[in-house]
């Protein structure tokens, strides 16, 4: 397991299970005895970020206050979960490019299922025109082309869905250790 702070970033369509996948992961890493702290992009938005709207400038400033903070927690050793949509690219590229350590998990799930999902009815009012620049129906998602973990919500369960990105740490802690085990030679 990481012993510094790292950023694990989930990424997806909303309703896709970003914030449910981020609290089983972080209760896992937890129980592994890592420090961890979860940003949700919904609470983000309500504590840092109330006056801006969903604009891509106004998106991205919102990117950039969640780097922030997770440098901040990363560099105090602590391991930072965000589930934030970050629809552009461009955006997590910014997050890749800026944090030290960044691990980025897309939670790939069909549009018809989160739609399926969506408890506040967010996805039917935007679809009825009721809310503009909504990801997925009147914006844009650009998947990820090469997260270090793609995760399945629609046809696996959270549980290996969490294994899997516990797997994936595990395999880059190892090498993290061999390397360091070599530059002490």
């Amino acid at each position: 397991m990481p012993t510094q702070g790292t950023t694990i970033w989930l990424t997806g369509l909303p309703s896709s299970g970003k914030t449910t996948t981020a609290a089983a992961l972080a209760s896992a890493l937890k129980e592994a005895g890592v420090l961890v702290e979860c940003l949700d992009g919904d609470e983000l938005r309500r504590a840092v970020g109330c006056e801006l709207g969903f604009s891509k400038e106004d998106r991205m400033e919102n990117i950039r206050r969640a780097v922030y903070i997770s440098k901040l927690l990363n560099r105090n050793g602590i391991t930072t979960i965000i589930s934030m949509i970050a629809p552009y690219r461009e955006m997590r590229d910014y997050a890749r490019g800026t944090l030290e350590s960044y691990i980025e998990v897309y939670v790939d799930c069909p549009l018809d299922e989160c739609i399926r999902r969506d408890v506040k009815g967010l996805y039917a009012k935007a679809m009825q025109g009721e809310i503009s620049m909504f990801t997925g129906i009147s914006d844009v998602y650009e998947p990820p082309q090469h997260p270090e973990v793609t995760i399945h919500t629609d046809t696996r369960s959270i549980d290996a869905n969490v294994k899997k990105i516990m797997d994936y740490i595990a395999v880059l802690a190892k090498k993290e250790t061999m390397i360091s085990k070599r530059d002490i030679r």
